[in-house]
């Protein structure tokens, strides 16, 4: 209850025009909350990208993998592997509807005057997706480094040259592997920007409303 009592949101603190100290350090608090809010949006949209492109991936493999009882030639190898792409689309599932909640949180006024639940959100939805990114791409560079067994991004990279007109259509594939692997490095350092801004804003929160309270307490501050 008393963390409760003396953090607050961006729009909670009521700026005194009279005190230069504490409107400028509101007027700080919004541009870093602002920050965040940009960051935790570009980081669902890079999910939301990782997703699209590795699902689209599976799916065309899923419509043209034919099964090694027919007779007629495969397009895909019997040993293969797509466990770096799932992981690509299970950490972009988890990056994607954290960040949704985190935004969600920040803009609905009603969410975002539960303040216990706000507060924990605005760390935690990043922290969540950092480490979902970074076991996503762990994950990837360690099965498709392996030598046995063929993967998307392998395969597909192999027969590239090889003009398609329909699916597996295989330079797009490729193409589609290997945007999302560069899209979920890049989405690493984005989110522990958005960690690091989170903390920051925390700290600032925490700073103003204490600074705040003592105002209200200490006839000193308050001429």
């Amino acid at each position: 209850m008393a963390t409760e009592k003396n953090s607050g949101n961006v729009s909670d603190f009521e700026v005194d025009s009279h005190d230069r100290y504490y409107q400028s350090k509101v007027s700080s608090l919004r541009m870093v909350e602002g920050v965040r809010v940009g960051l935790t949006a570009l980081a669902l949209l890079m999910g939301l990208t990782i997703l699209g492109v590795s699902g689209n991936s599976i799916n065309a493999y899923n419509n043209t993998r034919v099964s090694s009882d027919f007779l007629s030639l495969a397009l895909w190898p019997n040993d293969f592997n797509l466990q770096p792409t799932v992981a690509l689309v299970v950490g972009s599932t988890i990056v994607l509807l954290t960040n949704i909640i985190s935004l969600v949180f920040s803009k609905v006024r009603v969410l975002r005057n539960r303040t216990m639940v706000h507060t924990s959100l605005t760390f935690a939805a990043p922290l969540v997706g950092l480490v979902a990114a970074l076991i996503a791409m762990v994950f990837f560079y360690a099965i498709n480094a392996s030598n046995t067994s063929d993967t998307l991004l392998s395969w597909t990279c192999r027969w590239k040259s090889i003009p398609m007109t329909q699916q597996p259509q295989w330079g797009t594939l490729c193409r589609e592997s290997w945007a999302g692997v560069y899209l979920s490095i890049l989405l690493i350092p984005v989110e522990a920007a958005v960690l690091g801004v989170a903390g920051y804003q925390l700290k600032a929160e925490r700073h103003i409303a204490a600074y705040g309270q003592a105002r209200k307490g200490s006839p000193v501050l308050e001429n």
